[in-house]
């Protein structure tokens, strides 16, 4: 039973064709289009794909572009689902006041990160990141309670704001630097530390309320240019939402 696995974010949307709806399922295909031009998939990338069977997907950006995505997998008859996120679901318990508000990719990536940590020994404390347009700190104790989390501005929101708000600012190519010593470098290392910062604090609140150090997992397509700059070990993983979309999907649909 082939599996569609969606995830439309703010900028792209990203899917990934699997064997199953299974977290260990063998990936058939993938690919990724910016939103201007998600409405040529079915006459392009998805024409050449076989029909899937199950689709599950997780959609922030707005009802406009699902139902532009929606438009694009009639050339299918597996029916489209969208993931919610609710009280609890696949081992995860939402602590969030109102868990319907929760944004749907930061609950399916943390299902995906603790499906993960589970798969490669035993439960711990968990910190989840994903960098990308904005950038969210998660934190999940040992038995599968998310705590809260954090919402900050990704690089580009950090750099355009201080371009429109600075005089003689502009958005720079700058490198990470110890001690910049010119305007690109400061504001690029100020935007790479800040997020570097955002997490050292969660990781320190964890361990001061669960009393063990958590695992650490970042995704997001950013992701990779934070790596040099984090001062705790963590795993860089491609997309956290797949991992969470298969699991979810395994329980939903079985495989």
């Amino acid at each position: 039973m082939t599996f569609m696995a969606i995830d439309v974010g703010n900028t792209r949307l990203k899917w990934a064709l699997y064997e199953t709806p299974h977290p260990a399922a063998a990936l058939l295909a993938q690919g990724a289009e910016f939103l201007d031009h998600i409405d040529r998939l079915s006459d392009t990338a998805w024409a050449r794909l076989p029909a899937p069977a199950r689709m599950l997907g997780c959609v922030v950006a707005g009802d406009a572009v699902k139902r532009r995505v929606e438009e694009q997998m009639e050339l299918w008859d597996a029916p489209p689902q969208w993931v919610v996120s609710s009280a609890r679901e696949a081992g995860l318990t939402n602590g969030y006041d109102h868990p319907t508000r929760l944004g749907c990719d930061r609950w399916v990536a943390m299902i995906g990160a603790r499906q993960r940590m589970l798969a490669q020994g035993p439960a711990r404390p968990l910190v989840v990141v994903m960098v990308g347009t904005a950038v969210t700190v998660e934190a999940i104790d040992a038995e599968g309670r998310f705590l809260g989390g954090l919402i900050l501005p990704g690089h580009g929101i950090m750099l355009r704001a201080l371009e429109s708000g600075t005089a003689g600012l502009h958005v720079p190519t700058g490198e990470v630097r110890l001690f910049p010593t010119n305007t690109s470098d400061a504001l690029t290392s100020g935007g790479t530390y800040a997020i570097a910062g955002a997490v050292e604090r969660m990781v320190q609140h964890i361990i001061a309320h669960c009393g063990a150090e958590p695992a650490c997992m970042m995704t997001g397509g950013a992701g990779w240019k934070m790596a040099p700059s984090m001062t705790r070990p963590f795993e860089l993983v491609d997309n956290l939402i797949f991992d969470g979309l298969l699991t979810i999907a395994s329980q939903r649909f079985g495989a």
